[in-house]
């Protein structure tokens, strides 16, 4: 009795550690995403018309998402090699690094050109720590967690994104609340980039304080009693995942595409469109998308334990049916300029998205096997990222300005048709066990 309790407390406590270093990266990526919207179109680009700057500034956010299959791969390979903790680690300590550097940058009027330059390569750096951050905090609580609640503990990494979307946005709401509008665009926006320095300090407490997984820990025991084998010591686990599970990747990268196109309209695009086409507040856009991601972070839970006792699979594809629907719904309900209608609008698009991002995490890690599941599942989810979600504000930008805002519900709507597809391809994964996998 007492072991158990024992192994309950670490599976909560490795939990916890996984919930607080995401949402921080998180806060870190998803606080450019806001900023992008709303304040580097003036502060970095102020040299262009208003519709130009915004679609270059976004385009700055995309880079963040070129960069993250390249920082699967990095650190994809380094955590089917040296463990998911020391990778995890690594990743948190550049985002750290990067995010606190944007927050001391010079703008465009202090050094010209070179201040969107630097600017871009920060959030490329940004987009590295994110692709090796996913699969580390995911795996170190799904490979952790009882065979009967992965999706559950799975759900602590994944409620991150909607926690950091809630710390970005609170960020700059106090900021902006405390502070002139003149001094929040010249200094007060740098003020949440430099509180990014807490994730050296999370990264310290998980290298000191938490131990790797078991199942990489038996990997690496097998590895040592096979060592003699000089060709599975210097095989690749990036090309290992390519080769053995290629369609499995192809088809994990498509799961993702309706969350992240959704996702990204829901908290980036909708922020400009909202402030622009409703006469809406910056403000009042930022506290309702605040509000929607809170409502988000239990519904992951709900339907992550859903699927621990139903199947990924059913949930999953209910999820893209419903996101499909719902984006006709969006805009429209933006456009009466209510506060509380586009409340609803953002939180019901947000807990579709949660039907299919809550189970992900336990989905993804039980597609692969354990020496190339951080490569396999992060590629996958890399690659999705990138198609889904790198373009989809500027996109979404393009759209509405060429053609009308109609189109961003079709253009959300294909996407929740690809996930469809997607994951009806792949099979059932809730009773495997990872050890035979």
């Amino acid at each position: 009795m007492e072991n158990k309790d024992r192994s309950k407390s670490n599976m909560q406590r490795v939990a916890l550690t996984s919930l607080a270093g995401t949402s921080i990266e998180w806060y870190d990526f998803f606080l450019y995403g806001a900023a992008a919207a709303l304040i580097f179109p003036t502060v970095f680009f102020s040299e262009a018309d208003p519709s130009t700057s915004l679609i270059l500034s976004l385009l700055t956010f995309a880079g963040g998402f070129i960069a993250r299959p390249i920082g699967g791969i990095i650190f994809g390979h380094y955590g089917d090699r040296v463990g998911r903790k020391k990778t995890l680690v690594m990743a948190l300590i550049l985002m750290g690094v990067s995010s606190t550097l944007i927050g001391l940058l010079p703008t465009y009027s202090m050094i010209g050109i070179t201040a969107p330059i630097l600017l871009t390569s920060l959030r490329f750096a940004q987009g590295l720590a994110i692709g090796g951050q996913w699969g580390g905090a995911m795996l170190l609580v799904t490979e952790s967690a009882p065979s009967d609640k992965r999706g559950y503990y799975g759900a602590f990494a994944q409620a991150g994104a909607p926690v950091g979307v809630i710390l970005a946005n609170l960020a700059l709401i106090l900021t902006s609340s405390l502070v002139s509008e003149e001094f929040f665009y010249s200094w007060g926006w740098r003020i949440p980039f430099l509180a990014s320095a807490v994730l050296i300090g999370i990264s310290m407490y998980i290298q000191l304080n938490l131990e790797d997984t078991k199942a990489f820990t038996e990997l690496q025991a097998m590895r040592k009693d096979n060592e003699d084998s000089n060709e599975e010591a210097q095989r690749s686990p990036i090309l290992e995942a390519i080769k053995k599970y290629p369609k499995r990747i192809a088809l994990a990268a498509g799961a993702f595409l309706s969350i992240q196109v959704t996702f990204y309209i829901l908290i980036a695009f909708l922020l400009a469109y909202g402030v622009s086409s409703s006469e809406i507040s910056r403000d009042d856009m930022l506290a309702a998308v605040l509000i929607a991601s809170a409502i988000m972070v239990p519904s992951q839970f709900i339907f992550s334990s859903y699927s621990d006792r139903n199947g990924r699979k059913g949930i999953f594809m209910a999820g893209a049916i419903l996101t499909g629907l719902w984006a006709f719904a969006i805009f429209p309900l933006v456009d009466t300029g209510h506060f509380w209608l586009i409340v609803l609008a953002i939180s019901m698009g947000l807990i579709f998205v949660g039907m299919m991002y809550g189970p992900q995490a336990a989905f993804f890690t039980e597609l692969f096997s354990t020496e190339v599941r951080y490569s396999g599942a992060t590629l996958g989810y890399q690659f999705g990222a990138i198609l889904g979600g790198a373009f989809a504000p500027t996109i979404a930008a393009l759209l509405w300005n060429n053609y009308g805002i109609f189109w961003v519900s079709v253009y959300i709507a294909f996407a929740s048709l690809m996930t469809l597809f997607s994951v009806m391809a792949l099979t059932e994964t809730y009773q495997n066990n990872l050890s035979d996998e």
